[in-house]
Order: structure tokens, then sequence, then C-alpha cells
């Protein structure tokens, strides 16, 4: 990475980059990752892997140019948190330490790891008094993730809904707010409403133990697949799906569908 960075014998491409610039490709790196772990490309995850890995050594690379930061930092920085928040494994807070004989429940490490989550805030926050519980979830994630975790977030401070059942019933609500905003022709409260209501299927994908990105997403793969298949169909009649009408359309649908695509 030094020498992609060296001002002198450089490749001028890495040298144009700066944080900002980067950012998005770690994105499509770590969406690349999932999606060879989603689709079982295990050939191809250390390849993705490795591409994702490179992100952090650029970051590190910019920030030890600029005296801000190096890749022992990093290092040293996420080796510490994972300590700190396994005082379970580490009970005396250092790395090299035998084991110790504590041993916990699954929800007493959970309680214990967003105590220790909490207090890492309030110590970040310049004015403690004024710290929220949703200061660290990031502005960045994407709309479902970070509904997610908002609502995650909120929940384990008592803010939340006791099961499932509840929910259901408030996303048939959220749908009848819709149709209510629908009804009048208010384009912006058709927007607002339906940021409600995606927001509450959310709340009930996480009551039933669903990643709704990763649902979201498997979602997107199973109507890709389909209309794939469409397409292939009439491709061999000579036809394409703009030809086609809706009731035609359909029958290929259920084909597909019959055939567990």
């Amino acid at each position: 990475m030094a020498r992609l960075r060296d001002p002198e014998h450089g490749c001028p491409w890495d040298l144009e980059q700066s944080f900002a610039s980067i950012v998005p490709h770690t994105l499509e790196e770590a969406y690349e990752v999932a999606d060879a772990i989603e689709q079982q490309d295990f050939a191809q995850l250390p390849g993705e892997l490795g591409d994702l890995l490179f992100q952090v050594v650029y970051y590190a690379q910019l920030a030890q140019e600029e005296g801000r930061f190096d890749w022992a930092t990093i290092v040293d920085g996420i080796t510490r948190k994972l300590v700190r928040r396994h005082p379970h494994v580490f009970p005396d807070g250092k790395l090299r330490t035998p084991p110790g004989s504590l041993t916990l429940a699954p929800e007493q490490i959970k309680q214990r790891w967003e105590q220790i989550k909490a207090e890492e805030r309030a110590e970040k926050a310049e004015r403690p008094e004024q710290l929220s519980l949703l200061d660290d979830v990031p502005q960045a994630l994407p709309s479902l993730s970070r509904a997610q975790k908002l609502q995650k977030r909120a929940a384990a401070a008592g803010f939340d809904w006791p099961e499932a059942a509840p929910v259901v019933d408030k996303v048939a609500e959220e749908l009848d707010e819709v149709r209510e905003a629908l009804q009048k022709g208010d384009a912006a409260a058709v927007a607002e409403e339906m940021g409600d209501l995606l927001f509450c299927v959310v709340n009930l994908a996480r009551h039933l133990g669903v990643d709704a990105e990763n649902a979201l997403r498997q979602g997107n793969n199973k109507f890709e697949r389909r209309f794939r298949y469409i397409e292939k169909v009439l491709h061999e009649q000579g036809a394409t799906v703009e030809q086609s009408d809706l009731a035609l359309l359909d029958t290929l649908w259920d084909q597909a569908k019959a055939r567990g695509l």
C-alpha cells in the first residue's frame, strides 16, 4: 500500500484517493463478501475477504501519511475492545493470561455486553448528561439495517413490544394509514406512511428473529431468479417481456415458482 501511494513511483489512481473517495469501494467490497457467503461460494470468499481487508489497509495508510494513526493502532484498538467486552473470557482484562473459571449464561453475557457498550458511549460523549442510546448507530448503514439496529438499541432499554403479535397488528395499522393517504391523494403523506410501514415491518422481522436486510436480499434474489426464468421462456418463444400481456407473465411467474425458483 505504501508503494502504491509513493508520491514519485506510485499508482496515479491510488495517489488521488482520499478517505471519502474510498468509502463507496469499502461498502461494495463488504456486500461482495456477504454475497459470496450467501451463495456459499467459499472458493471465492478468500479473495473477497482480501479485497475487504485491503480497504482497511488503505485507510491505515492514508491516516499514517496524515499522522493520525497507523495499522498497529487499528489492531490494538479492536484487541483492547474485544478483551474489555468479554470479561467472562478475559477475567483480569489482560489478553495473554489463562482463561478463568467464570461462567455466564448467554443472557448475562448479552446484558454485560450492552452495559460495557453503554459505558464506552458515555466515555466518548463530551456531555454525558445529553448522551443518547442511539448516538453511535451509523447514519451510513443501509436503511433496513439501521432501522433494526435503532430498534434493538431501544429495546435493550425496555422500549419494545413484549411479543410479535401486537407488532403484526401495528403493521396492519400502518398499512391502513398508507391506504388512507392514497385515498386523499397526498403524495407527501404516502411517502411518510410508507416509511412508517417499512420501519414497522423491520420491527416485526426483529421480533421473529429475522435479519431484515438479509431477508430482503433473499427476496431480491428470488425475484431475480423468477424474472430471469420468464425472460428465458419468452426468448425461446421469440418474444420479450415488453411484448407480453400481464396474464402470460403471471402464468410464467407461477411456473417459475412451481419449479422452486
